[in-house]
């Protein structure tokens, strides 16, 4: 059996009369990139703290590598790194310099030390902004050089509690590189997100938390699996019939239809049935979207492409919470 990095069972905190996290379960395989989803306030921070020990629990127990993380809490922390939401170094020094500090911090040598910090600034794509102040790196390289400042002593396990927030796309696509190498190398990594498609990039198992609960938990295609039949996607060449468009699906279809955040596009939730058989479940998915399309074509409702496949993670947390995650940004 594999090795469990994590073990959480009924895992509780409390500030004040809040319940932050109320009795979170996880078992996390060691040498995964294992993804805790969930919206702004969910309690993700919350958990991965108290992993980390930088929080006592109020109720419940928690392991790392089988070591309690409040009775064996010095263990713990030899065995864990952590990169939280905001880039943790000093934008006075230099990368080199941040890199340097921290590493004679975890007992290198000076030679030791330097040699560490050019490894990783390479490893990084950082060589060249090496001497430059860390003030006048973008977002996208003081990510990369935080990440590289947790990788510096290399730990069993690896807490990113979104890494990528603020980031571009494609600065978000080189933290993502950098995770997987991280992975491959053998260490865990619990990766918090409130992003989907990052937890579908990255993650081999998933948790879904809301309001400090785990709603769901299982791999991405369990996850989606568990809300149902396929979906079918529609953009439209007229905006102003999205919702005349919307009711036409809904009832052509007998599905759930989500306006998406592009004002041409919906998305209708097909509702399987599981004993036809998939095949047969694929056939009449494939009918019912052909006789909803005809409909669509004699109200004059121009569609200008579609598409039909399993639901994305946004559908699945939609259908779990009633609700869209919601991005910092947006909110």
């Amino acid at each position: 059996m594999t090795e469990a990095a994590i073990e959480v069972r009924g895992l509780v905190k409390r500030f004040g009369e809040n319940v932050a996290v109320d009795g979170i379960d996880l078992t996390v395989p060691a040498g995964t990139v294992y993804g805790v989803l969930g919206p702004n306030g969910a309690g993700k921070t919350t958990t991965v703290k108290m992993l980390a020990t930088l929080l006592k629990p109020d109720g419940g127990e928690a392991r790392v590598f089988g070591r309690d993380v409040v009775r064996e809490a010095d263990d713990v922390r030899g065995l864990v790194s952590m990169t939280g939401q905001y880039a943790s170094v000093d934008e006075d020094l230099t990368g080199t310099e941040n890199l340097v500090l921290l590493a004679r911090l975890l007992g290198y040598s000076k030679k030791a030390a330097a040699a560490r910090s050019e490894l990783f600034l390479e490893t990084l794509g950082l060589t060249a902004a090496a001497d430059r102040q860390v003030k006048n790196y973008s977002g996208g390289m003081r990510r990369r050089l935080d990440i590289a400042a947790s990788l510096l002593s290399v730990p069993k396990l690896l807490f990113l509690d979104e890494p990528t927030t603020g980031l571009d796309p494609r600065s978000r696509n080189q933290v993502w590189e950098i995770v997987r190498a991280i992975v491959d190398q053998g260490t865990t990594v619990l990766l918090t997100t409130q992003y989907l498609d990052e937890a579908d990039q990255l993650a081999s198992r998933i948790a879904v938390i809301d309001e400090g609960r785990v709603i769901a938990e299982g791999t991405k295609g369990e996850l989606k699996a568990s809300i149902g039949g396929g979906s079918v996607h529609v953009r439209l060449r007229d905006s102003s019939r999205r919702e005349e468009a919307a009711t036409l699906l809904a009832e052509t279809l007998g599905a759930d239809v989500q306006r998406d955040a592009d004002p041409v596009a919906l998305t209708a939730r097909l509702r399987e049935t599981r004993t036809a058989g998939d095949d047969a479940v694929t056939e009449l998915a494939a009918h019912q979207t052909g006789v909803a399309l005809g409909e669509l074509a004699r109200a004059g409702i121009i569609v200008d492409s579609f598409s039909m496949g399993q639901p994305s993670l946004d559908e699945v947390f939609l259908a779990l919470t009633n609700r869209p995650a919601v991005s910092e940004e947006v909110a």
